[in-house]
């Protein structure tokens, strides 16, 4: 077998500057590396390598000095030969035909180790199972058939006013629905007649679907302070529509019974609102953006509502860190599942099957992040205490939602639902 060229490893600064030419030393052609150590093209290379395999002697048939271009380097073989030497090429870095092979078999070796080494790392790697993926698909499918981003329902909601240096706004919408007409229309998530004892105790619950007070369009009962309290009160109650069409399609919820079922979204409904409206909300300027400017949401107006501070500086907060987290879809409304299948809630009975279910979403959650999000070390636990804060949030906010409720002028603006869900929250 006959020797072959070794490359140097070790090389000047300009080899690895990609921005400088690299110029064969003998002929100045292109040059491929470091041969033998000298920098020079493969023609070169194998020039050196066979001459001083086969000994040769070459003679120049002219003066012994011929310039050797790229184009005719074969021209004179003695002077070739020549300059490979003047730029520093060696014989001693040519390979015997026993070193080549053992060459060859250690960079099989290394290749068949690495193979193997990719293939226990693959092994290794954490992967969901098929029945984690399965939750997964049907907790995306859920929460996509109950969160329009396109906000094209807002239209229907009584109109925002807005008091202050801006003139008051209100929507383009022709016509002002109330929030049953949104259920009758959105086949999504609306209630059908129950079929079972269970669903028939839901009734009561989920009637604000179907029903809305007289009242709630009259626009003119509400003070000045609270101009915005009708157009939340309907943003409010159809997201409360929204969520419990998604709590009936995650999984186990329906395995409760209707008692559990309605004492979870009871006191989960506010908390789950807030999850999912991070999907609305701005960094650059702390707004919630649902579409058209009409609907562009600032801390103000939510004081216009008749919220304080006490409430809205934790709740931004707690925007900004959870968008921050950079979830994933799947990991946004597996947090939501989590929150809604809380075995703490209030007037729960069988919290050990909630918690059983619980416990087996937060194990996808996990699965998925050591799965799917590479550097989420820490994330579950961030997450995990971001449902701690919206503890805190759902608590100052039933004290807020009291001190509204209490005032009837005020209280004769909300939805049956809100104050259905609301009004009898202990948390």
């Amino acid at each position: 077998m006959e020797a072959m060229a070794v490359s140097t490893s070790v090389s000047p600064a300009d080899e690895f500057d990609r921005n400088v030419p690299r110029i064969c030393g003998v002929c100045g052609d292109k040059a491929t590396g470091f041969h033998f150590n000298a920098m020079t093209c493969e023609g070169c290379k194998g020039f050196f390598r066979r001459s001083m395999k086969r000994k040769a002697m070459f003679t120049c048939p002219f003066s012994g000095s011929c310039t050797i271009p790229k184009d005719n380097r074969r021209h004179c073989q003695a002077c070739r030969l020549k300059r490979c030497v003047e730029i520093g090429m060696m014989k001693e870095f040519i390979l015997t035909d026993a070193e080549v092979q053992r060459k060859k078999d250690l960079i099989l070796k290394r290749k068949e180790e690495e193979s193997q080494r990719e293939a226990q790392r693959e092994a290794l790697q954490p992967r969901l199972t098929e029945e984690q993926s399965r939750v997964i698909t049907l907790l995306l499918e859920a929460h996509r058939k109950t969160y329009d981003d396109s906000y094209s329902d807002f239209q229907q909601f009584r109109p925002p006013v807005r008091l202050g240096p801006v003139t008051r706004s209100v929507t383009r919408a022709s016509s002002l629905h109330s929030v049953q007409n949104l259920s009758s229309e959105d086949s999504s998530d609306s209630f059908n007649p129950p079929s079972d004892p269970m669903d028939s105790k839901l009734l009561n619950f989920s009637s604000l679907l179907m029903s809305q007070s007289s009242s709630s369009s009259d626009s003119s009962l509400t003070s000045q302070s609270i101009s915005m309290l009708p157009h939340l009160a309907d943003l409010v109650s159809y997201s409360i529509q929204k969520v419990i069409g998604f709590a009936k399609m995650v999984p186990g919820f329906k395995e409760l019974t209707a008692d559990d079922q309605i004492a979870l979204l009871k006191s989960s409904a506010i908390e789950i609102i807030m999850l999912r409206s991070n999907q609305s909300f701005n960094l650059d300027d702390m707004s919630w953006t649902c579409g058209s400017q009409d609907f562009k949401y600032q801390v103000k107006d939510v004081e216009q509502a008749g919220h304080t501070m006490e409430l809205l500086e934790p709740l931004v907060k707690f925007q900004v860190g959870l968008k921050k987290l950079c979830l994933h879809e799947e990991e946004h409304v597996l947090l939501m599942a989590i929150c809604l299948l809380s075995p703490d809630r209030p007037a729960v009975q069988d919290r050990a099957r909630i918690e059983a279910f619980q416990d087996r979403i937060s194990d996808v959650l996990q699965a998925y992040i050591r799965a799917r999000h590479p550097g989420g070390r820490l994330l579950y636990a961030k997450m995990i205490q971001k449902l701690a804060d919206l503890r805190s949030l759902n608590e100052e906010h039933s004290k807020q939602y009291r001190s509204i409720s209490f005032q009837p002028e005020h209280s004769m603006q909300l939805t049956p639902l809100v104050l259905e869900v609301f009004g009898n929250e202990v948390s």
